[in-house]
């Protein structure tokens, strides 16, 4: 299976943890595969959709508030624990994204860490923004904790973690999760997943 999907993600959206779960099924039935591209969601928003943080300032935004209901029942229709919005909300994502920025030529280690974030951050409500509790995260998943913590730090690592933030931008991407079909067929979100699966039905 050749890799058909890019899967351009930030740990710290809720919709992003949905799309995550749900991926795997959707490749499966379409015999294909992706490739997981970490970014940095506040990059984009700042440079593309500052909406974003206008809306969240806005206490009577009906939209806003009924997403949150929405998302509830997204997450019970993928039976995926979804304890949000925490004392931590909004996230600030960089060390996460720099941990799986230093995976990302790993995708099997990858996919195990961002689905161990995700519960930590969604489920059990710890903090997407400490090192300590990235470095658990990763311990618990059979990987080194302290040399991701040391790989994230380093210029390589933060240089990726912009060129892959960059590069969405430029693709025409505007938040987390963008998902690109075949190269420049893009989607956003969990909600158009079934997009997603239509396009791969048909031959690349």
């Amino acid at each position: 299976m050749n890799e058909r999907v890019e899967f351009f993600f930030d740990l710290s959206s809720p919709w992003t943890c949905l799309a995550f779960h749900n991926m795997p099924a959707l490749l499966e039935r379409a015999g294909a595969m992706a490739r997981y591209r970490p970014i940095l969601v506040g990059g984009v928003f700042n440079a593309v959709n500052p909406a974003v943080y206008a809306a969240r300032e806005q206490a009577d935004n009906r939209r806003l508030q009924h997403s949150w209901k929405v998302l509830q029942d997204w997450a019970r229709l993928a039976n995926v624990p979804m304890n949000f919005p925490s004392e931590w909300h909004p996230a600030k994502s960089i060390a996460a994204m720099r941990f799986c920025c230093a995976l990302e030529d790993d995708q099997a280690a990858l996919v195990r860490f961002a689905r161990a974030a995700f519960a930590s951050y969604f489920d059990r409500q710890e903090n997407l923004d400490d090192p300590a509790v990235l470095a658990a995260v990763a311990d618990a998943e059979g990987l080194d904790g302290a040399a991701l913590a040391e790989a994230a730090g380093s210029d390589p690592v933060k240089a990726r973690l912009r060129a892959n933030t960059d590069e969405l931008i430029a693709r025409g991407g505007y938040g987390s999760p963008s998902i690109f079909v075949d190269g420049d067929d893009m989607y956003f979100g969990n909600d158009q997943l079934p997009l997603v699966a239509a396009a791969l039905s048909k031959e690349a």
